[in-house]
C-alpha cells in the first residue's frame, strides 16, 4: 500500500516538471500575435460531457486558467450524448476560426469507433492532453457488497444481475470496467448514463448496484462515507489520510497488473484547420493554463495525475489508444449495443502491431512550435 501524498506527488511532480519546461521553451514573436488579431471575442468550449463529471471539471479549470493567463474571456457549456459525438458535431459544425473549441475525454476516439463520425481524431483534429485519471468502482454506504469479492460471487451466480453505471455506453467506464469484468470471468448488466456525475448519482442512489466512474468522481462521497470504494484501477492500493483504503484491482486479480494504471485521459481539443497562428497562441494557453499552480493544486485534491502532451507525442497516443479500443470492443460487441468498426476499416493496426505501424502514411505532426 502506498501513502496518498506519495502517489500524487510522484507521478504528478515529474509530469509537472515537463509539462513546466516545455511551456517555458515556447516563445512566439510578437508580430504573430498582432497579425492574427485573436480573440476578437469571447470563446466557447464546448464539453462532451455533462456537468460535474471529470471532463467537465477538468475543462472548466482549464479554461478559467487559460482565460487568466491569456487575458481571454472564455464561455463553457456542455453537450453530453453519443459518447461525445454530439459536441463534436457542433463544433464541426463552427466556422474553424478558433472560436469554438472541444473540451473532451480519451482523444475522442470512440465516436469513430462506434460509427458516430468519419473523422481521424488524431489526424483531423490536434488533441492537447492535460491529465489522466483512474477508474473506480463503489457502491453504496448499505449496500450488501462489502468487496469486489462479494460481486463476483454474486455475478457467478446469476450472471447479468449485478448492474454498474457508466458515463455511456462504449465510453471509457464501460470500457474499462469490460475489461475488469473479462479478468474477473462473470458478466454484468452495464447502465449508460450522460456523464461521469450522473453516473455516480445513480450508483449513490441505488439505481445500479455499483457506481462506476473515476477516483475524482467518488473521492468526496468516499471520505464522507456515503460511497464505498471496491476497487480503482492504479497499480497499487491508496491509503486516504483517514485511514481508508481504495484497493487495488491489482490486489484482487493479479493478471490485471500487467494492464496497469489504467484509465481515462483529457484532452483540450482544437480543429487541425484552424489558421497557425490562432492554433499556436491555443497552444500556449493550453500550457499555461495546465502548468498553472492552481490546475495542479485541483490535480492532487481530485487524484488526477497530470501529463500534457501536445503536438506528435499527443497525436501517437491519441492513435493508440484508439487501436487499443478497437481491438476491445471488437472482442466485446455483444456488449457495445451497437456496430463496431474495424481495425481494418479505420486504417489501424492491431496493438502490437501499433510500433511498427506509427507515423502511418501521410500523416503530418501539427503546426504547434
Amino acid at each position: 500500500m502506498i501513502d496518498k501524498v506519495k502517489l500524487n506527488r510522484r507521478k504528478f511532480l515529474a509530469a509537472a516538471a515537463v509539462g513546466t519546461a516545455s511551456a517555458m521553451q515556447i516563445t512566439i514573436p510578437g508580430s504573430a500575435f498582432a497579425q492574427a488579431g485573436y480573440p476578437k471575442r469571447p470563446i466557447t468550449l464546448v464539453v462532451m460531457y455533462a456537468a460535474g463529471g471529470g471532463t467537465d471539471t477538468i475543462m472548466r479549470k482549464l479554461a478559467e486558467e487559460m482565460a487568466a493567463s491569456q487575458g481571454w474571456n472564455i464561455n463553457v457549456i456542455n453537450k453530453p450524448g453519443a459518447v461525445g459525438g454530439v459536441a463534436t458535431q457542433f463544433v464541426t459544425a463552427a466556422k474553424p476560426d478558433g472560436y469554438t473549441l472541444l473540451g473532451g475525454a480519451n482523444y475522442n476516439r470512440f465516436v469513430r469507433v462506434l460509427g458516430h463520425a468519419e473523422f481521424v481524431p488524431w489526424k483531423d483534429w490536434v488533441p492537447m492532453k492535460a491529465a489522466n485519471a483512474l477508474a473506480s468502482w463503489s457502491v453504496r454506504k448499505d449496500s450488501p457488497f462489502q468487496t469486489f469479492d462479494d460481486v463476483i460471487k454474486a455475478a457467478k451466480e446469476k450472471p447479468g444481475s449485478v448492474t454498474i453505471s457508466t458515463s455511456g455506453t462504449g465510453g471509457v467506464w464501460h470500457e474499462l470496467a469490460l475489461i475488469v469484468a473479462n479478468i474477473a470471468g462473470v458478466e454484468l448488466k452495464y447502465v449508460p448514463y450522460k456523464g461521469g456525475k450522473p453516473a455516480t448519482l445513480a450508483g449513490l442512489q441505488g439505481e445500479t448496484d455499483i457506481a462506476g466512474g473515476g477516483v475524482h468522481e467518488h473521492i468526496e462521497l468516499i471520505r464522507a462515507g456515503e460511497l464505498r470504494n471496491l476497487c480503482q484501477t492504479s497499480a497499487e492500493d491508496i491509503v486516504l489520510d483517514d485511514g481508508t483504503t481504495l484497493p487495488s484491482i491489482a490486489t484482487i486479480l493479479p493478471e490485471s497488473k500487467k494492464i496497469l494504471p489504467v484509465g481515462a485521459t483529457y484532452n483540450f481539443m482544437v480543429r487541425r484547420d484552424l489558421p497557425p497562428e490562432v492554433m499556436q497562441m491555443l497552444a500556449d494557453g493550453f500550457r499555461a493554463a495546465a502548468g498553472s499552480d492552481a490546475f495542479k493544486a485541483l490535480m492532487e485534491q481530485k487524484f488526477f495525475q497530470l501529463d500534457i502532451k501536445v503536438g506528435e507525442e499527443a497525436d501517437r497516443e491519441g492513435a493508440l489508444m484508439e487501436s487499443v479500443t478497437v481491438d476491445i470492443f471488437n472482442k466485446f460487441q455483444d456488449q457495445i449495443g451497437a456496430e463496431v468498426k474495424t481495425a481494418e476499416e479505420l486504417g489501424l493496426p492491431s496493438p502490437d502491431d501499433f510500433d511498427s505501424w506509427w507515423p502511418p502514411e501521410g500523416y503530418e505532426p501539427p503546426p504547434i512550435s
